[in-house]
């Protein structure tokens, strides 16, 4: 069984959590099915029917893949998918996006994207593979703020994320922070030593 952590969204009104396999297969597959014709050629390059759909949530619901959902109202209205590497060409683990049309622009794909990113790491992958349409401008500038390096080829955008290098950043800043905070502790160190110093010797007096 999954993860039933929430995590709540502090720029939409919802909160996201990462479904249970079987049991809420019928959330995803509504949402997917929700999707307007644009949304629908952008998460599976091409316009699909219903049929193709209802088969796809349920192949998720069997092969492992971890399943983040946005949610508001009860609703799932933004998805984030995390495949298992034997499904992949090149044996990376496959991550996928969609979000209805009416939660668009409250930050909803961030934090699915930052939250998958975390179930990817728990897992102990170190790189995701993505592939999106070309025309999905919104998918492509997703994955490039998360550092996606994406290439054009027939029709798609694929491409891969460095879990790793990711880190990196997050380390720097860290460290950053532990060296001012040491350089602080230091600071006031030497300032109560003084004090101490000038007050045994009655330097500190004033007459």
């Amino acid at each position: 069984m999954q993860h039933q952590n929430t995590t709540h969204s502090p720029l939409a009104r919802g909160y996201v959590r990462t479904l249970r396999q079987q049991e809420e297969l019928p959330l995803l597959r509504d949402h997917l099915l929700r999707l307007d014709p644009g949304s629908r050629h952008d998460r599976f390059n091409g316009f699909l029917d219903d049929s193709f759909i209802e088969h796809y949530a349920a192949k998720c619901a069997d092969d492992g893949t971890v399943i983040i959902a946005y949610f508001e109202g009860g609703v799932v209205r933004g998805a984030a998918e995390l495949h298992p590497p034997d499904q992949s060409p090149d044996a990376l683990p496959e991550i996928a996006f969609s979000v209805e049309a009416s939660v668009r622009r409250q930050g909803v794909g961030s934090i699915l994207f930052k939250k998958l990113i975390v179930e990817a790491r728990a897992k102990g992958y170190h790189s995701l593979r993505i592939t999106t349409g070309a025309q999905n401008h919104a998918m492509r500038a997703l994955a490039n703020k998360f550092g996606a390096h994406l290439a054009f080829s027939h029709g798609e955008s694929t491409g891969s994320i460095d879990l790793k290098q990711q880190r990196q950043p997050e380390l720097a800043r860290l460290a950053f922070a532990t060296a001012i905070d040491a350089a602080r502790a230091m600071m006031n160190f030497n300032r109560m030593y003084w004090k101490l110093l000038l007050r045994m010797y009655g330097w500190g007096r004033t007459a």
